[in-house]
């Protein structure tokens, strides 16, 4: 099942040599992969192990210590992978005080990449995470589940070559699971790519990458 009728342009996400450290503790180090169109790595460990930091840094929202992680084009071109990556984390991202539509419009404008565009609106993307009913309720209102299928709306909304999940299947029940996996697999079908960091397993074909350390 894909989300729109495009796929994404040739690509290689290639990390080398990667490091980050977190309160002065290194978590992660010389980690080093390479991933392209239609790939998924599954980043697994214990608690502690320097997953979720790893994910926050591909993000962008992390400094690297040492290394780097790039998005090549097929000409060659580079761009950091946070200009072209969907990130969902352990927090939504979504604004309380605002409805699940006025948080979906948001996001919508400010993710959109040049040239790229979905033709679902926010309320249809709800549906499609089969939470209609909540368009016009404040995130605040909402169930942990509920609030989870809002965040991951967003990645229908504006498409992005790259997403990045962190515990994406947290909160929601059997049926948004495997809604997730549909998700997850139409993503994959268009040429995008997906690095997630689970506990559960996301019901497709991955890469593994299992980080050491502390539990």
């Amino acid at each position: 099942m894909t989300e729109s009728p495009f796929s994404f342009p040739t690509f290689r996400l290639e990390a080398q040599g990667l490091a980050f450290a977190r309160g002065g503790r290194t978590l992660v180090e010389g980690l080093t992969f390479s991933l392209t169109n239609g790939d998924a790595l599954v980043v697994t460990g214990a608690n502690g192990a320097g997953k979720s930091t790893l994910l926050r840094g591909l993000a962008g929202f992390l400094g690297a210590h040492a290394g780097t992680s790039l998005l090549i084009d097929e000409a060659g071109g580079r761009e950091t992978i946070a200009s072209q990556a969907h990130y969902v984390g352990h927090q939504e991202g979504s604004k309380p005080a605002l409805t699940a539509r006025e948080n979906l419009t948001f996001w919508q404008a400010m993710l959109a990449l040049p040239g790229v565009s979905s033709d679902l609106t926010p309320d249809a993307a709800l549906a499609r995470l089969g939470v209609p009913q909540v368009a016009d309720l404040p995130v605040a209102y909402l169930s942990a589940g509920q609030k989870r299928r809002v965040g991951l709306a967003r990645l229908l909304l504006a498409p992005r070559p790259v997403w990045i999940l962190d515990e994406p299947l947290t909160a929601l029940d059997g049926a948004g699971q495997a809604l997730l996996t549909q998700l997850v697999k139409g993503h994959l079908a268009q040429g995008g790519t997906l690095i997630a960091a689970t506990h559960a397993p996301l019901g497709i074909k991955s890469l593994q990458l299992e980080l050491g350390g502390a539990a």
